[in-house]
Parts: structure tokens; C-alpha cells; sequence
């Protein structure tokens, strides 16, 4: 038994593969100490007990004499598996009928079906990775773009927990000058120079400060980008999004407020994820379903990284246009306004809107389209982002190293004023913690469960 309370000593079988999904092959995992012995004891072919690790090896899944499935099975001997435990991948056809046979057949010999996110659980208790490390994996599980895959996979191989390690090395050496101190407290005697530790203490807050301050890139780059597209009711904005999507995402029509609520769907440009929100016309309407939806519009629109405002120079009047540009600029966030409908303009009427500098398409003809992906890009400026970069993407990670900053900071306001050894220490002992809570050296079983829950079973 681990010291979180999680039992390690049983052996563990999921459906590593997709239930339900179309393809040739599925996979079960097993893991545990007895995972090669309760597997080998129905598999037919070579004796899997005297084979070595990293080695695959045909043959069949019996139950009795009835042959099951002809398999593959994937040998990983511990500790030099996923888990640190022994383990066995089988690969079965994926027939619903042979993955439930076979794993009933492998609990049936000793085994028992693995809880959500069990897998990278006993990899993290077994020390085969940190808790924020165990945390990226879910991360590249839900990757849908190059950033957030990039992203994902630095933190797994542990560039943050490097960087962590690094902070708390630093921190724990004089954390054991100053508890030498208090050995001392009637010698009074001090063996951490403060001036030193002063500097080191502005050093770790610049880096914690900076890791702080990566979490809305970080955020974005792992969720996606949120734009709104906004403007009167029938300019074009749901017709954009179809543009934008290659399909008919929207409904279309010719009738003013036929998009009542917000629609969502999301784009990959150039790595980037963009989460594009189709709005409710914004209007003064008597409607009250619409009416909600112009609601919805305004909070969204206050939600959003980047807002594009769509107007129709054929029907918006420039006094109207310019009283919602003032609405979206009384926000403070960063919007582009577009032209619909630009190929049925003159120069001469493009010249009338020149002074708010907008950017001229027409969703329904693909003009200009690919121009306005490229602008979205520049204007989130997350097209030069260095990936390699240690970034934040984790909520629970951002306020542990807010936690963190505090408490370096109450270091620092009893190394000018001063206050005795004692205060220091606990201070400094606030500050490894919630270090530790990041890397999960220390970790309560709530902690646990409300990480690990959230994985898929298998995983």
C-alpha cells in the first residue's frame, strides 16, 4: 500500500483503445505484479513468464479449449514499463464481443477492471513521473493542435518539473540553514547569509511571476483561441463561420435574426486552435428569445480573446457602424473589423470606410478568407510563440504558484524588517510546499482523485 491510501500490490486490466470505435485492432492493457503470470494463463503460445521485456509474441486467447481471439501480446517487465509494474498490452480484433471475453477471462484469473486514469496514477505513485508531468499526458490526450501538442509533450518530458526541481533545490538549502538556526536560537547565530537569500528569494519570484504570467498564452494555446463574430443581424457572420469551417455549420438565411443563440466550433490555423462563436445579431428587438440571444452576444463578446465585428456596407448606415465599433472599443479587447460583401463595392464606396481601417471579404465567395486567417493569427500574436518555452496550462498549477509568490514575498518582508528564525522558516516551509503540491511531493488523496478521475479509463 502507498502512503496516499491507493492499493498498488493488485493487478489492474482497461480497454486502452476507444470503445465503440471503428478500426481493425483494440487494445487491453494490464498492469501489476502478477499481470504476466494471470495473463499467461490464458494465453496459448509461448511461455510469456521466461520471455523478456520489449518483446511481442503471437498466439491465442483460450477459455478452456474454445479459442477466443488469435492476439498479440506486448511484454513490459518491471520497472521498465509505462506504470513501473509489469505489464501487458494484448492486442485482440475489435470485436465487442472478444474485448469483453478476454478481459473477463483475465479478472476472472485475478485481475480487476481499472479505475479512471489508474495507469498514469500508479506510473506517478510509482515514481515513473511527477504529478504535473502526469497531468500533461491528459493534456496530450486532448491535444487538437500542433501548440497544444507541443505544449503537452515538453511538460510530460518535464521541462516544468525541471524547472521546479531547480526552485526548491535552491530554496530547500537555505530552508536547512535557517532550521540550523533554530538549534542555535540561544547562541543567537545566523548561518544563511540574509543578503543571499534575499537575492535568491527576487530571483525565484521573477521565474514564479514569469511562469504566472505564461498561463493566458498557456490557456489559449491548450483550449483554443475564443473570437466572437459579432455584428448587426444578417451581415454575413454565420456564413463566415461556414467559410471558416468549409461547411454548413450555420443555418443561413436571408430573414434578420435567424441565429437566436451562440454557435461554436473550432479551426486549426497554422498549429493554433481558434474557437469561433457565431453570434446573435446585435439589434434593439422586441423579440424575447432573440433578445436573449443579443444578451448572450454582449457576454461572450466580454469573454473573448479576439473579436471580429462583421458589418454590410449595403444595408449598415457608417453612424450605426460606429456606434457598435465604440461599444466593442469601450471593452478593451482586441477586435478586427471586416467588410462583408466586398465584391459588390466600388472603390469609390471602399474609400467612405477606409478611415476604420477594416479588412474587405466576401464569406459567400471565399474572398479574402484566407487573408482574414492569417490577420487572426498576427493579432493573438501566437504565431512566433516559442513552444519550447516552459508554459503554464493548468489552473491548479497557476494558483499554487500564486501561493508560492505570497509566501516569498512574506520572506522577503521579514528578511527587511527583521523577523526572528523561526517566522522565516515557516515562511520558506510555505513556499516548498506549494512547490511540492505542483510536482505532487506532497499530495493529499483528494488531490489525487480529483486529477485522476478525470482521465479516460484505460489511460
Amino acid at each position: 500500500m502507498s502512503n496516499t491510501g491507493y492499493i498498488t500490490e493488485d493487478t489492474i486490466v482497461a480497454l486502452a483503445t476507444p470503445s465503440g470505435a471503428n478500426g481493425a485492432i483494440a487494445v487491453i492493457r494490464v498492469s501489476g505484479q502478477q499481470a504476466i503470470k494471470i495473463t499467461n494463463a490464458i494465453f496459448k503460445g509461448k511461455d510469456l513468464s521466461q520471455q523478456a521485456s520489449h518483446t511481442i509474441h503471437f498466439g491465442t486467447i483460450r477459455d478452456g479449449d474454445e479459442i477466443i481471439d488469435e492476439v498479440l501480446v506486448s511484454l513490459f517487465v518491471a520497472p521498465n514499463s509505462y506504470t513501473k509494474e509489469n505489464s501487458v498490452e494484448i492486442s485482440t480484433h475489435n470485436s465487442k464481443y472478444i474485448i469483453e471475453r478476454v478481459i473477463h477471462l483475465l479478472i476472472k484469473q485475478g485481475a480487476r477492471a481499472a479505475r479512471a486514469g489508474e495507469f498514469t496514477l500508479r506510473a506517478f505513485l510509482n515514481g515513473g513521473m511527477d504529478l504535473s508531468q502526469a497531468e500533461a499526458v491528459a493534456d496530450l490526450i486532448a491535444s487538437n493542435s500542433a501548440a497544444s501538442h507541443q505544449i503537452a509533450m515538453q511538460q510530460m518530458r518535464g521541462g516544468f518539473s525541471n524547472q521546479l526541481k531547480s526552485l526548491r533545490e535552491d530554496l530547500i538549502h537555505f530552508a536547512s540553514l535557517i532550521e540550523l538556526e533554530l538549534d542555535f536560537s540561544e547562541e543567537d547565530v545566523e548561518f544563511a547569509n540574509r543578503e543571499q537569500l534575499k537575492n535568491l528569494i527576487n530571483k525565484i519570484k521573477v521565474i514564479v511571476q514569469k511562469l504566472i504570467l505564461s498561463f493566458e498564452q498557456g490557456n489559449v494555446l491548450k483550449n483554443g483561441v475564443p473570437v466572437v463574430i459579432a455584428g448587426k443581424p444578417n451581415v454575413g457572420k454565420s456564413t463566415l463561420l461556414n467559410a471558416f469551417l468549409n461547411e454548413e455549420r450555420a443555418i443561413v438565411s436571408d430573414i434578420a435574426g435567424t441565429t437566436r443563440d451562440t454557435i461554436e466550433d473550432e479551426i486549426n490555423i497554422h498549429g493554433v486552435t481558434f474557437r469561433f462563436i457565431d453570434t446573435a445579431g446585435i439589434r434593439e428587438t422586441a423579440d424575447i428569445i432573440e433578445a436573449k440571444g443579443v444578451e448572450r452576444t454582449r457576454a461572450k463578446m466580454k469573454q473573448a480573446r479576439l473579436i471580429i465585428y462583421l458589418f454590410d456596407p449595403l444595408q449598415d448606415k457608417v453612424d450605426e457602424v460606429k456606434s457598435q465599433l465604440q461599444e466593442i472599443q469601450n471593452l478593451q479587447i482586441p477586435f478586427l473589423t471586416i467588410i462583408n460583401k466586398a465584391d459588390l463595392l466600388s472603390e469609390q464606396q471602399k474609400d467612405e470606410y477606409a478611415s476604420l481601417n477594416p479588412l474587405y471579404i466576401s464569406a459567400k465567395e471565399q474572398i479574402g478568407v484566407e487573408e482574414l486567417k492569417e490577420e487572426l493569427i498576427n493579432r493573438v500574436q501566437l504565431g512566433n510563440l516559442n513552444t519550447d518555452d516552459v508554459m503554464v496550462t493548468n489552473i491548479r498549477h497557476v494558483e499554487a504558484l500564486q501561493k508560492t509568490s505570497d509566501s516569498l514575498e512574506r520572506v522577503l518582508f521579514g528578511i527587511d524588517n527583521p523577523v526572528t528564525s523561526d517566522f522565516l522558516a515557516m515562511d520558506i516551509r510555505q513556499a516548498l510546499y506549494h512547490l511540492g503540491e505542483i510536482t505532487g511531493s506532497v499530495s493529499t488523496d483528494d488531490l489525487l482523485d480529483n486529477i485522476f478521475s478525470k482521465f479516460c479509463i484505460g489511460k
